[in-house]
């Protein structure tokens, strides 16, 4: 069956609503580390265990949808996202917060779920607009989640967050259930065989290499940066509460309206050009974020390009990942997500660090470095073509 509008606008929703569980900590940190009496670098570390356990999830769970039938698998995450969540919302010491984190990330992979099931059920020509349009949904989920927490955090505290948070996602099981449509897995072999093809991909696919690359680095920019970004914000010379910090969410949200378009330009084979481009958005944000430790507009300039970038990086790479080897498209997935949210999480820990070392300037330069690393591989793998191309003229 070909996908409906209306299919992909719910599964454009259940992503958003879904990612957003693993982003909802970052404006609440001063307040949990308040809570549990930690300094607000420390409790930063909630936000990197959220995105390690994604990547945790995504390694083991995902390749499922190769050979389970992949409606049953989302709603059985989502249900058990709900009790990870209503974890966090009763942890009584940070131990348990740390460990609800860690849950709430590895029962948070349905949106790469959602992905390849979209993919299967497209048509090739519409491929790239589909799961642009689900990726708007994504990443509307990732920014407008931090103004929603931001804002909640400020009147009624952190922990009722995870609880509207746990409301939100028992609705979406019942959506799922109602909405979405079936699909056949064909992965036929043993669980062990499944997670063993994943290194052979990994080995055989060049192309997935160095998508998964290029996106380890910029995910890694992303997470450096949105996490201090709290800590930058919160102190002077802006003071500002968990809610005005999660307005900025809303300037970053601002990058999702570019996901069709650039959903568009993959199909008609520029996605790699895409890539080149996003990669130095997000260069250009760093850039902009080191001038502007105390200049609001500054911030906001940046999150706009840096959102864009990582837009125009992730979609680009994702559709040229799906369009090889469709009948691996989770194993594919899984790889190129799980290593891309590990990038997330080492991004995360070193922002800290960074800002430990050397505050705002040294996270920027952090940024800076890491896009240097993203454009060595850019430029590594358009070498190789363009000696190959050169070999077989």
């Amino acid at each position: 069956m070909n996908l409906s509008k209306k299919n992909v606008l719910f599964m454009a929703i259940a992503t958003g609503i879904i990612v957003a569980n693993i982003y909802y900590c970052q404006p609440l940190i001063v307040l949990i580390a308040a809570e549990f009496n930690i300094p607000p670098a420390d409790a930063g570390t909630i936000a990197y265990l959220t995105q390690a356990g994604y990547a945790i999830g995504l390694f083991l769970m995902v390749p499922l949808g190769d050979k389970l039938e992949r409606k049953t698998q989302i709603m059985y995450t989502t249900f058990a996202s709900i009790i990870a969540l209503i974890l966090a919302a009763t942890a009584q010491n940070y131990l348990i917060l740390e460990i609800a984190s860690l849950l709430i990330g590895m029962t948070s992979i349905v949106p790469q779920l959602i992905l390849p099931l979209a993919a299967a059920l497209s048509a090739p020509e519409n491929r790239g607009k589909v799961v642009g349009t689900i990726m708007s949904g994504l990443l509307v989920g990732i920014l407008l989640s931090r103004t929603l927490s931001g804002f909640v955090g400020n009147v009624l505290g952190w922990r009722a967050m995870f609880w509207i948070a746990a409301g939100l996602c028992m609705v979406l099981f019942f959506i799922i259930k109602k909405q979405f449509p079936q699909n056949k897995p064909v992965f036929i072999g043993s669980y062990g065989q499944l997670i063993g093809s994943l290194f052979t991909l990994i080995k055989e696919q060049p192309l997935l290499r160095e998508a998964t690359l290029i996106n380890v680095f910029s995910f890694a920019q992303f997470g450096a940066f949105w996490t201090t970004m709290v800590l930058l914000l919160s102190g002077a010379p802006f003071h500002y509460n968990s809610a005005t910090i999660g307005l900025f969410g809303v300037v970053g949200a601002s990058g999702a309206l570019a996901a069709p378009l650039l959903g568009k330009l993959s199909d008609k084979g520029g996605s790699r050009v895409a890539v080149g481009y996003g990669c130095l958005f997000i260069a250009l944000s760093f850039v902009i974020f080191y001038f502007s430790s105390a200049n609001v507009y500054g911030v906001i300039c940046g999150i706009v390009l840096i959102d864009i970038g990582l837009q125009s990086v992730h979609i680009s790479n994702q559709t040229r990942v799906y369009s090889i080897l469709p009948e691996a498209r989770n194993r594919m997935n899984t790889v190129f997500m799980s290593f891309s949210f590990l990038g997330t999480a080492a991004g995360t820990a070193f922002g800290l660090f960074m800002w430990q070392l050397g505050g705002w300037q040294a996270v920027t330069l952090g940024g800076l470095f890491l896009s240097a690393l993203a454009f060595t591989v850019y430029g590594i793998t358009y070498k190789s073509k363009r000696k190959l191309h050169c070999a077989n003229a």
